[in-house]
């Protein structure tokens, strides 16, 4: 069973045309010229029912444009898509009963009122029977760990409390599809880690298909098992995170902050290494780790060195694609 298909789904705008210098901004006013600009070219999608799907690009590549047709917030220049059974644009109020939306720069909660409030609204908004609503609700409430700040304004969360909170509020009508739009971002590690377990545990116990665009690599690694990268409005790529796992973020940078300053020619050879930089006491270094796991590249530094800090950290999802880009 699909949750979502699509065929040669395209996307244009009229934009105007602008013409340089005064004369030309005064004729453009007066007798505009109009072009048409490709945000999505074609794209075919499959994605079956409990997958999770990484949907990744650079800005401008056409990924808000995409998911915007597919919940039904704009209407395509051409091409067909069914999500969950309708054609998002056409039958928008029955599709927004079976999908749920978090977008991380944007909010469903009431900003003044608490999230119970808000609880209450959406309950209410999707026709939920009261029981069934209560019960939702407080699995979600304890799944979630609300209990301390429902009843606190939204504007006094902190972001990670605002986001267990969204996540909450989009699955409370028991959505089939989560769009999810940078549910991580702005969050510090433990929160990240806290927000991806809660999203897989749903994904796992109730079946629901996760659409998920990030720029943290983390979020794709341990959420998703399919890769789509879409690039100048097209898709370029479409594979399983274990091959992209294996061929691109097989690399892990490590930085360990020693507790005396040190100088390049002092610092262990370990193979597998590359890219290494000194800045005082901090050492900064690449791992391939098809060729050098990350506890023998610290084996060299432990007992040698005096480390005050230490981080590992995935590549910038950035380089990853431009990565892609390179194969393709």
């Amino acid at each position: 069973m699909e949750a979502l298909r699509a065929r040669g789904l395209t996307k244009a705008f009229r934009v105007k045309r602008k013409d340089q210098g005064l004369g030309g901004s005064l004729r453009s006013w007066l007798r505009p010229e109009w072009e048409e600009k490709i945000a999505v070219a074609n794209i075919d999608l499959d994605v079956g029912r409990g997958e999770t799907v990484a949907f990744l690009g650079p800005n401008g590549a056409g990924k808000s444009t995409t998911i915007k047709m597919l919940t039904g917030i704009l209407h395509p220049s051409s091409g067909e898509a069914t999500v969950v059974g309708f054609t998002p644009w056409r039958e928008r109020a029955k599709l927004a009963y079976r999908i749920g939306t978090v977008f991380g720069q944007k909010s469903q909660l009431w900003y003044h009122l608490p999230p119970l409030d808000t609880f209450e609204l959406i309950g209410r908004i999707y026709e939920m029977k009261r029981d069934d609503y209560a019960k939702r609700r407080e699995d979600l409430i304890e799944r979630f760990e609300l209990g301390p700040y429902l009843r606190t304004p939204v504007r006094k969360l902190s972001l990670g409390e605002r986001m267990r909170c969204e996540i909450a509020a989009s699955l409370l009508h028991r959505p089939e599809l989560l769009f999810l739009d940078e549910p991580t971002i702005g969050l510090d590690v433990v929160v990240k880690q806290r927000i991806r377990e809660l999203i897989r545990e749903r994904n796992r116990s109730e079946e629901t298909t996760v659409f998920l665009t990030s720029h943290d690599a983390g979020d794709v690694e341990e959420l998703c098992s399919r890769v789509l990268v879409i690039h100048h409005g097209g898709l370029l790529l479409d594979e399983p995170v274990e091959r992209i796992k294996r061929d691109v973020l097989s690399r892990k940078t490590i930085t360990i902050t020693l507790a005396a300053e040190v100088s390049p020619e002092e610092l262990p050879c370990v193979q597998g290494t590359e890219n290494v930089a000194v800045a005082g006491r901090q050492v900064r270094l690449e791992v391939d780790l098809r060729r050098a796991g990350v506890e023998e590249v610290l084996s060299g530094f432990i007992g040698r060195f005096g480390i005050e800090d230490l981080t590992v950290e995935d590549p910038p999802m950035e380089e990853i694609i431009k990565h892609i880009y390179g194969e393709r």
